[in-house]
């Protein structure tokens, strides 16, 4: 990968078709981020931010534009390479924690494992390692419903970085949380980008996150501004 960059994005649209019209939803992004950084991209809901994230997953492909994370070009990559892609090197973390109600905590985060082969042995023990970086190995034989909504969201954080991916994609991560949960489960994905130095990129509206990156950008109507652009 150039100069440790992880994501090179250069030029990237994305449009949708709504019955009859047509919603740009990208307009021409450019956006680079190197190994470690805790990128931020504030902006109003309808402004792209999810959008590119799905492009940066690998869950969805630009319609024009180059598009390289972790040193695959994802607009030119194959549905199977997307697949491997998005299993072994992506780690994401959504709003609504997006966890199986019926398992407890530790079986939530060892999935991915499981879902690579791993045994159950092996996957437990690091599943419980995981948990404990996130201070919640206590709770580990909890299901969701057990769990307050920031617990909740560090088991999914725990669960993205099971793989040990080499990027971390969250959206709107503290949308559902309290403040008091707000400011445990940022002050978490910093430890964890310092301690682990995992690269991040959260799309939010939070502007206490906001001030925590060390890449900001603005996003909306389809165009991405670094701060102060």
């Amino acid at each position: 990968m150039e100069n440790n960059l992880v994501v090179q994005a250069k030029a990237i649209t994305k449009t949708y078709r709504q019955n009859r019209l047509s919603v740009e939803a990208l307009r021409g992004v450019d956006l680079d981020v190197r190994a470690g950084e805790f990128t931020v991209i504030l902006g109003p809901s309808g402004g792209g931010k999810s959008t590119l994230l799905h492009l940066l997953g690998g869950i969805d492909r630009p319609d024009s534009g180059s598009l390289q994370v972790l040193g695959l070009a994802l607009d030119k990559a194959s549905e199977v390479e997307l697949t491997c892609f998005r299993r072994d090197h992506i780690g994401f973390i959504f709003q609504f924690y997006n966890l199986i109600p019926s398992l407890n905590a530790l079986d939530n985060v060892i999935l991915p494992l499981l879902a690579k082969d791993w045994s159950w042995k092996e996957a437990r023990q690091r599943g419980l390692a995981i948990l404990e970086q996130v201070g919640l190995a206590w709770r580990q034989k909890h299901k969701p419903g057990e769990l307050s909504g920031g617990e909740q969201q560090r088991v999914a954080i725990a669960r993205a970085l099971i793989v040990e991916p080499g990027l971390i994609l969250a959206d709107e991560p503290t949308g559902d949380l309290d403040s008091a949960s707000t400011k445990e489960v940022v002050d978490l994905m910093c430890k964890l980008n310092r301690d682990l130095g995992s690269t991040f990129i959260i799309v939010t509206h939070n502007r206490d996150l906001f001030q925590e990156a060390t890449q900001r950008y603005e996003m909306r109507d389809g165009l991405l501004k670094s701060e102060g652009s």
